[in-house]
């Protein structure tokens, strides 16, 4: 019999409701890192119902530089665990910067442009090890 290589929604939403709620019981003390290396110059306008939000450099470095560790283990783990931290980690982008967690659920796709635009290479790869066709197809929330 063929192993199922997905998840039911409900479970993924479930999955990324609990992981919200555990961060944000953790509690805001812990500050966002400020940059990296690979930081650029300009801002990632996105575009959302409610107008246009900045994604500053800084926040976008910082989406790339969660990611980028994770990549190993996307592969290692399999692309249903894998989506899963992958949500759980765009959760905590959110709440870092600003709660910007309603921006990316109005707009997923804006997760594709900020990587896009910020770490072309690290989104590639994630979407190899994901079995995505776009990050924002692997967002559950």
């Amino acid at each position: 019999m063929p192993q199922r290589r997905w998840i039911s929604r409900s479970v993924l939403l479930t999955a990324g409701v609990l992981t919200v709620a555990g961060l944000t019981a953790c509690g805001g003390a812990t500050p966002a890192p400020t940059g990296s290396a690979g930081t650029t110059t300009s801002t990632v306008a996105t575009p959302t119902p409610a107008g246009t939000l900045e994604i500053s450099p800084s926040s976008a470095a910082q989406l790339c530089d969660m990611i980028r560790p994770e990549l190993s283990n996307f592969r290692v783990q399999g692309p249903t665990l894998g989506r899963i931290s992958l949500n759980a980690m765009v959760h905590d982008w959110g709440l870092r910067n600003g709660g910007i967690n309603g921006h990316v659920l109005a707009d997923k796709a804006m997760i594709d442009r900020v990587t896009t635009e910020s770490c072309p290479d690290v989104r590639t790869e994630a979407l190899t090890a994901l079995e995505l066709p776009s990050l924002a197809a692997g967002l559950a929330f």
